[in-house]
């Protein structure tokens, strides 16, 4: 089979959470580009309506669906709704998530709470729900997570995000055991975790520090807006079917140093 008919994605059906902006979005349109149906989640109905007209120009086919995955019963009926639109699902991109920043000795538990409910609780609930009632059965799934190289290391000077570092560390070995589990069933479970791209999540940071970032980065920038297509296209087709339990940092190599 030629790699460019291991990477097209004609006819499958694929999940993208948080997909209305951002890294989602991105992660959309590569998805989208490559043939896959797209149905993506997120809390606000007008941004998912601009993203969906951008994709649609695109020529993206694509559907949206509001959710807030940060609350069980919404999960549990997002996916619901998702199977009902889409039939069945082959791949599913968990990236919706949340940040908080806040000295660790006075971080309030609403904000550590908000955040494993979201990065974590939220992943598993669909994950789940859509593992059981579509990819075991079917014997076929691509899951990628969006976690983050804060789930990789702990935190420089200065940093005070600790519930965010410990819920995509989390959601860092939520990937490889997940991974163990379901590759009986011809699922892969992968993960990739982004270094600082400009977002709504990292905008306050990036004012503070990010000329810092950028010196500390080996490649000397930040993630940019096609900077993820290619890993999640690797993950999400069969070029990547002998892949699984994998954490791909896509951070410029500032992991690497």
């Amino acid at each position: 089979m030629s790699l460019k008919a291991m990477m097209d994605l004609s006819g499958r059906k694929a999940i993208v959470t948080g997909g209305s902006r951002g890294l989602g979005l991105q992660i959309a349109e590569a998805l989208g580009e490559l043939g896959a149906e797209i149905l993506i989640a997120a809390r606000k109905a007008d941004e998912l309506e601009q993203a969906r007209a951008h994709l649609a120009a695109a020529g993206v086919k694509v559907q949206v669906l509001t959710a807030d995955m940060s609350k069980p019963d919404a999960v549990t009926e997002f996916a619901r709704a998702a199977m009902a639109q889409l039939g069945h699902v082959d791949i599913l991109v968990n990236n919706a998530g949340a940040a908080w920043a806040a000295p660790a000795e006075t971080h309030p538990l609403d904000g550590w709470q908000k955040l494993v409910n979201l990065n974590l609780t939220g992943v598993f609930l669909l994950t789940q729900a859509i593992g059981r009632d579509s990819m075991i059965p079917r014997r076929y799934g691509r899951i990628l997570n969006v976690a983050s190289i804060a789930g990789l290391r702990g935190n420089p000077i200065g940093h005070e995000t600790l519930a965010y570092n410990t819920t995509k560390g989390g959601l860092v070995n939520f990937t490889r055991a997940l991974a163990g589990e379901w590759g009986e069933h011809g699922i892969t479970v992968n993960a990739i975790a982004p270094g600082f791209f400009p977002s709504r999540l990292s905008q306050v940071a990036l004012e503070t520090i990010g000329d810092a970032m950028v010196a500390a980065t080996p490649l000397h920038r930040l993630g940019g807006p096609e900077d993820l297509k290619g890993a999640a296209a690797l993950f999400c087709s069969n070029a990547g079917q002998h892949i699984t339990g994998q954490i791909l940092a896509i951070d410029g190599g500032m992991t690497a140093i």
